[in-house]
């Protein structure tokens, strides 16, 4: 800031003084930039676009250059890792089941197992753990509820269940309701059902059709709401409170797993067999609210960020991908050439990581963002950071900024496989044309890709 001063002395004399701020051009430390002074007037930078653009581009590349997104992975099961849960207040803590009976317990920071049990015998079908992070609950094939201690798992490395409860019926799936002082969780198999954890019997169970139930959750802001799966391609919704089943939708292909949106107490999404996610909204099951694809075979898991803005899902192709909530194609597709068929997908507490565990006995962590740095970011870093991301959204549109910024480098059978699907879509796409040229003017209506894939809802 240049300040100009007018003194007026007594002769009618004006003498003109010009000031100057210190702060505007010195340096408050030695280590610090010097300060030049801009001027923004337009007409005197002619090529400030084309700089902008040529910025754009070296940013755009360098995300490509510093896209690796695989961190480390734990070895210790002799199993494919069947299910994964995260701990709520300890951020490195990671518990594992497999399809051996194995319950395994992970610090990923160290990278070291710190209690491994075995729980069951046969697959380990399901895991919960209560808000507190002190209970840990457990089914699989032998119908046994199991329930752990997790400071005694954190403690020593061999344990054994503090509690069993024998189950009448089969059981494929468990959850925890999410609330501080909250005693109550629910099971799926034959029925579901609604338990506490101080009886040996349910409180009360729902049933809607014969099938059996393969997978249930309960919702993390509507606690009393939960929702699950079941053989015969429906999703059920349920209040725990009340007798009897709330709402169902019946999709065209079986869904493998919900998980709700922890920002957005409505929404939730489900994995299908049809290689598609659909993201609902619970209030309207007649038509979801997007159909996110690009998956080759069925996508099995399906897991949400804290911050509700993102998903991660596994799929039978061997390969994970990141979607954004609002958008149908995925934003990141991650595999390695020694991954199989993934069952479960977590993210971290802070968003920064999401777990994988599959077939080939292995929990492989990953960056959520796949050139994000790993450990302390300076100040200065953190604006070009800034400024470089906010370039590739102005240059979003522009082609050759958007073709570096979609390439990703996927394995031979994926691509084949998407291949395969774009021309089945095609095809149907051109007889459906063609029907539709050759008979009577709105004899073969348009319909929306939203709204062919739901095939009734009842209440």
């Amino acid at each position: 800031a240049i300040l100009l001063y007018t003194i007026k002395f007594e002769d009618d004399m004006k003498v003109k003084v010009l000031s100057r701020d210190p702060r505007d051009y010195l340096r408050t430390r030695s280590g610090d930039l010097p300060k030049l002074p801009r001027n923004a007037d337009p007409t005197l930078h002619p090529h400030a676009a084309e700089r902008e653009y040529s910025a754009a581009m070296n940013a755009v590349k360098l995300e490509r250059v510093f896209a690796k997104p695989f961190v480390g992975s734990l070895d210790g099961h002799r199993d494919g890792v069947y299910v994964m849960s995260t701990h709520p207040k300890r951020l490195p803590i990671v518990i594992s089941g497999a399809c051996d009976g194995e319950l395994k317990m992970w610090n990923v920071s160290s990278k070291e197992c710190m209690c491994s049990a075995p729980a069951h015998s046969g697959f380990v079908r399901g895991l919960g753990i209560n808000q507190a992070g002190d209970l840990l609950l457990s089914v699989g094939d032998d119908q046994m509820v199991c329930m752990w201690n997790v400071e005694d798992m954190l403690q020593n490395p061999t344990v054994s269940p503090s509690t069993t409860i024998s189950s009448k019926t089969l059981l494929t799936g468990i959850d925890y309701q999410w609330g501080g002082s909250s005693d109550t969780f629910a099971t799926c198999g034959s029925v579901v059902g609604i338990w506490n954890i101080n009886r040996n019997e349910p409180l009360r169970t729902f049933s809607w059709g014969v099938d059996t139930i393969t997978s249930l959750v309960f919702n993390k802001v509507e606690t009393y709401m939960l929702a699950s799966t079941a053989q015969d391609r429906n999703i059920v919704l349920y209040d725990c409170r009340e007798n009897n089943p709330l709402r169902k939708v019946i999709l065209a292909q079986k869904t493998n797993q919900i998980a709700f949106n922890p920002m957005e107490a409505f929404n939730f999404t489900a994995a299908c067999d049809d290689n598609h996610l659909y993201s609902f909204d619970m209030r309207k099951l007649g038509s979801p609210l997007n159909v996110h694809m690009g998956h080759g075979m069925a996508v099995l898991c399906v897991a949400y960020s804290p911050t509700g803005r993102e998903f991660v899902s596994g799929s039978y192709d061997k390969t994970i991908r990141i979607f954004d909530t609002r958008k149908g194609r995925s934003k990141e597709i991650y595999h390695t050439k020694r991954m199989q068929r993934v069952f479960c997908v977590k993210y971290s507490s802070d968003s920064k990581y999401c777990m994988t565990g599959s077939d080939e006995t292995n929990i492989r962590l990953w960056k959520s963002l796949a050139w994000g740095k790993l450990g302390p970011v300076s100040a200065r870093e953190k604006t070009s950071l800034e400024y470089n991301k906010k370039l590739i959204d102005r240059y979003s549109s522009h082609p050759q900024v958007k073709r570096i910024k979609r390439h990703r480098n996927i394995p031979k059978m994926v691509k084949s496989i998407s291949t395969e699907h774009t021309n089945i879509r095609a095809a149907k796409k051109k007889k459906e044309d063609n029907r539709r040229k050759h008979s009577k003017p709105g004899s073969v209506p348009r319909v929306a890709e939203r709204a062919k894939h739901v095939v009734k809802e009842e209440t």
